[in-house]
């Protein structure tokens, strides 16, 4: 499997959005996109062009984002969960996911990534 390149990013908080996309420039990757939401998340990956997705477990409001993980695994799109709980917090059905544990480092989203190649 090709490397993903263009890389969703679900994530609730516009600060840690922002420092993923610089992150995902760094790490020479496209952004194909930012969502806060379930719903945005899931029209953006309906559009195509999304290789990959970081995939924040909670989001505000309470929201989840497990039916976000239900359609990338229906759809063969790898992702990676990003949470800062612990793995208690995981959906069984997607247990065994690369998660990338907050506070975010370059090195940690890199080796997050390289879990999906």
């Amino acid at each position: 499997m090709a490397s993903p390149s263009n890389i969703l990013i679900v994530e609730d908080e516009p600060l840690i959005a922002m420092m993923l996309e610089d992150f995902l420039e760094i790490l020479e990757r496209s952004v194909a996109g930012t969502a806060d939401s379930c719903e945005g998340a899931l029209a953006r990956i309906g559009q195509g062009g999304v290789d990959a997705v970081i995939l924040d477990v909670n989001l505000r409001g309470g929201e989840t984002s497990w039916p976000v993980a239900d359609a990338l695994s229906e759809k063969g799109i790898p992702f990676v969960l990003a949470t800062g709980g612990s793995d208690d917090g995981i959906a069984d059905a997607h247990k065994g996911r690369p998660v990338l544990q907050k506070p975010f480092t370059l090195e940690a989203v890199e080796t997050a990534l390289e879990a999906l190649d």
